[in-house]
């Protein structure tokens, strides 16, 4: 490339300020921002706040994130998983000291980031990473339930048209999400028509103010440390865990990769900032992001215009959107909800072909996730199961054979396989101590030593030789094998 179109391109701008992208994003980033409403109002509810926490702290994780996080076109806001967390501090303590929880959560978050916690994302399986997708999903759905139960039947008249226009819509034209023709459409039909049916107005109070920065009013004590240091270790670490999982997901639906340990610092930063503005906290929405992404999103202009939209909504246009038919969003998170599970998983030819051991792991992670209502703990338990049914599966793989030479006076025994606690803690019984020669040869040349216990199980072998008058010889080691072998030889059974 010649200097002039080197220097034209440094000069020109952003792919997104280009109208025809600007335009996606600020439209993804409205319909996000009315999908955000009544989830915040929700969320805070469940925490036992006042609506005004969650929708602030809605604004500013989205507003901040866009900025210092490492996902474009990811949003974070205000999440049911960090209320159900906070909930019984609020209980017990009030409001301020959660806001001070929010602050030294999010701290902890950036101290996580810094020594390198997102790189533990290698070892999810992507057993975990589908369960984690499904048990979504069905949550999504699932919190939609209370919307449809106990209201007229013009509610599900009004979820079927719109679903009917999700689904038709981009048949015709993608020019317009089709989530946001058929929030407009619905509202303006039960305006027009006077239907009475539940709207986001019902779901509590829409703030008429702005966010105020100030300190959270708790006494600067170790006692206080002690009541808000378990909340915020749990906050920080489901927030973390949530958010760098929504990440991966979005990173496999775009193609492109997103930096995973400003992702982790980003989320600390915002949940220090919406603590310090007044709101509860929160990380990365699964939900939200889908829509996003779903309707075109690709940058961080998306995640910044929704939480600018939603501010504005709730603020300046908070009459209107307390219009807005809950019938309307409640068919959005069902088109996201099924959007989001993967569907081929559970198809019979999928799951013919699949391990066992892969389907369990998957299908643990979705029951634990759906019991317990937290992703966190689903992904932990499904992480659990995999190591487990892993290290089954390779203890199966260890073999030992022997020979015997042809004088008589030596055996041979070869070890195949990888040695560590699952596949040595048999590999004793695999001598016939009374009955080999005065010479044993353990060939180690194609096993790996992994851990202490392999070594504590080799000496318990010597051991036993030596005490017959055997002499045992182990050979064939690489370095890796030698190295541990050589420092830990000895110590379990007090030989030399």
């Amino acid at each position: 490339m010649s200097l002039p179109a080197v220097l034209r391109s440094r000069m020109s701008a952003p792919a997104w300020l280009s109208p025809r992208v600007l335009r996606t994003e600020a439209l993804s980033g409205l319909v996000v921002a009315l999908a955000l409403i009544p989830e915040a109002v929700s969320f805070s509810i469940i925490a036992g706040v006042d609506p005004r926490i969650g929708l602030f702290a809605s604004f500013t994780m989205a507003v901040t994130i866009a900025f210092t996080g490492g996902r474009p076109a990811m949003i974070s806001a205000a999440t049911g998983a960090i209320a159900l967390v906070l909930a019984p501090l609020v209980r017990e303590h009030g409001v301020e000291y959660l806001l001070a929880t929010v602050v030294l959560g999010g701290l902890i978050q950036v101290l996580l980031a810094v020594s390198g916690v997102a790189r533990l994302m290698r070892f999810l399986p992507r057993s975990v990473m589908v369960g984690f997708v499904n048990a979504l999903a069905i949550l999504i759905f699932l919190a939609q339930l209370p919307y449809l139960v106990d209201v007229p039947w013009t509610v599900y008249a009004l979820l079927a048209a719109g679903l009917l226009i999700m689904v038709g819509l981009p048949r015709l034209t993608k020019a317009v999400p089709a989530p946001l023709v058929a929030i407009v459409a619905l509202t303006a039909v039960t305006v027009a028509a006077s239907i009475a049916v539940p709207t986001v107005g019902d779901q509590g109070e829409l703030p008429n103010s702005l966010p105020v920065l100030g300190i959270p009013t708790v006494p600067f004590t170790l006692e206080t440390l002690t009541i808000i240091a378990p909340f915020a270790i749990a906050m920080a670490l489901v927030g973390l865990m949530e958010s760098l999982m929504t990440a991966k997901l979005v990173d496999d639906i775009t193609d492109t990769h997103s930096d995973k340990t400003r992702e982790s610092w980003g989320q600390g930063v915002a949940n220090i900032v919406t603590g310090f503005f007044g709101g509860m906290g929160g990380c990365a929405m699964i939900g939200q992001t889908m829509i996003n992404v779903k309707s075109g999103a690709r940058t961080r202009a998306s995640t910044f215009l929704s939480g600018i939209f939603l501010l504005i909504l709730v603020v300046a246009l908070g009459n209107i959107v307390a219009l807005i038919p809950m019938a309307a969003l409640v068919g959005v998170m069902i088109m996201v909800a099924v959007g989001t599970f993967d569907w081929h998983s559970i198809q019979p030819t999928t799951l013919r072909r699949m391990p066992k051991s892969e389907t369990t792991v998957m299908l643990a992670t979705v029951a634990v996730t759906v019991i317990t209502h937290n992703l966190a703990i689903g992904v932990i338990v499904g992480v659990l199961v995999a190591m487990v049914l892993f290290a089954r599966r390779v203890a199966h793989l260890v073999n030992v054979d022997s020979v015997l030479d042809p004088d008589g006076t030596t055996k041979i025994y070869t070890v195949t396989g990888q040695l560590f606690f699952a596949s040595s803690n048999d590999l004793v019984f695999q001598f016939d101590y009374a009955g080999d020669p005065a010479t044993v040869v353990i060939d180690l040349s194609e096993a790996h030593i992994w851990d202490a216990s392999t070594v504590a199980s080799l000496d318990a072998i010597t051991t036993k030789y030596e005490n017959r008058g055997t002499t045992v010889t182990i050979t064939g080691m690489n370095n890796d094998t030698e190295q541990r072998h050589t420092t830990l030889a000895g110590t379990f059974t007090g030989s030399h």
